[in-house]
């Protein structure tokens, strides 16, 4: 079974820069597309970025853009994102997730598995 493990997450100052994994069990089609999302309390889990592990190409969020990258190892079957310029309306549970076909990149419902999640919090 596809598995989802993230890693990375922690306390961080306002301005500062946190690099989130997310490792996958083994690579199949399932993996096409990766993407972060995150979920802040009261809030609605939010598309952060994407990627088509294909080609690379990404797409992100109006919040992170310019400030987050969003990248993917093959050979490590691992999903980072590096988030730099950190705020405290970053902070939130991130979750990797992954999907084999997949049009809408940053809405949760094209994504088919998911992993655990990472907290984040920026503190100002």
């Amino acid at each position: 079974q596809v598995q989802l493990a993230e890693s990375g997450g922690g306390s961080v100052q306002h301005g500062g820069s946190l690099i989130l994994s997310c490792a996958a069990s083994q690579y199949t089609h399932v993996f096409n597309f990766m993407a972060w999302f995150r979920q802040a309390p009261g809030k609605e889990r939010e598309g952060v970025a994407a990627i088509y592990t294909g080609f690379a190409n990404t797409w992100y969020g109006d919040s992170v853009k310019g400030r987050f990258t969003i990248s993917f190892d093959m050979a490590k079957k691992t999903a980072y994102l590096k988030m730099d310029n950190l705020k405290s309306e970053d902070s939130a549970i991130y979750t990797c997730a992954a999907g084999p076909q997949v049009r809408q990149y940053l809405r949760p419902s094209e994504y088919t598995h998911w992993g655990q999640g990472t907290q984040v919090t920026v503190s100002s």
